[in-house]
């Protein structure tokens, strides 16, 4: 089994507790206008303007060599693999397999999703993942759909469901000054903190080092 994936990065710090590996696959359905990886969005590989190359075929034992490479430093910082993307449920049957892998040597695995998929394929991948890092990106349908591309109907269905069956989750928030920064938006943040259900919930910083990707990439930058 092949999947195409953008970037593997070892020793990543803040992708899940401890050192991680954490593999990031390509495509992704959503297009939030804030969005820091536009080299993401696409499920094929890419060329820059640059030249640069992005995305790559790889097979499940390629990723696991590197993986297992660093098994020592999981053990000991409490760490592990983070699959991540783009959306890395868009892979689906290769994200599956690639959790399975690490579970099966005794690796820790996160998930870092979007929560859009569909509904159907959560109790498939619940076995398999120790943490879900899940985007929280905007408070009503309209206002969702307006920045990310989709609704949030799906994503707050899977969301409940998760927790409903014990899930650990950590909800992650991109706050987009501007943008996103609403009070019904920031309410619901601080109810969800409130609520006690969560691993952990975090609001992120909204940073700009995707724009020279955009260009290089020959699209205009969302935000700008």
């Amino acid at each position: 089994m092949t999947g195409t994936v953008f970037d593997i990065q070892r020793a990543a710090l803040h992708d899940g507790p401890g050192l991680r590996t954490t593999v990031f696959l390509k495509g992704c359905p959503l297009r939030c206008l804030w969005c820091h990886n536009p080299e993401s969005q696409h499920f094929t590989p890419e060329t820059g303007v640059s030249g640069k190359t992005y995305g790559k075929i790889w097979t499940i034992e390629e990723i696991m060599k590197i993986v297992r490479a660093d098994k020592h430093f999981y053990e000991t910082s409490g760490g592990g693999v983070t699959i991540s993307g783009g959306e890395p449920t868009a892979q689906f049957d290769f994200c599956l397999a690639l959790l399975k892998a690490a579970r099966a040597e005794s690796i820790d695995t996160c998930l870092d999703t979007s929560g859009w998929f569909d509904s159907s394929q959560l109790e498939t991948l619940l076995p398999w993942v120790n943490l879900w890092h899940y985007d929280y990106k905007a408070t009503g349908h309209s206002v969702h759909r307006k920045l990310t591309g989709v609704d949030s109907d799906t994503i707050l269905l899977n969301l409940e469901t998760l927790l409903d069956k014990g899930a650990s989750v950590a909800l992650r928030c991109p706050i987009v000054p501007g943008v996103n920064d609403t009070r019904a938006h920031l309410d619901q943040i601080a109810a969800w903190r409130k609520s006690g259900r969560f691993f952990s919930v975090e609001e992120l910083p909204y940073h700009k080092t995707g724009e020279p990707k955009y260009c290089d990439l020959g699209r205009g930058v969302p935000l700008c």
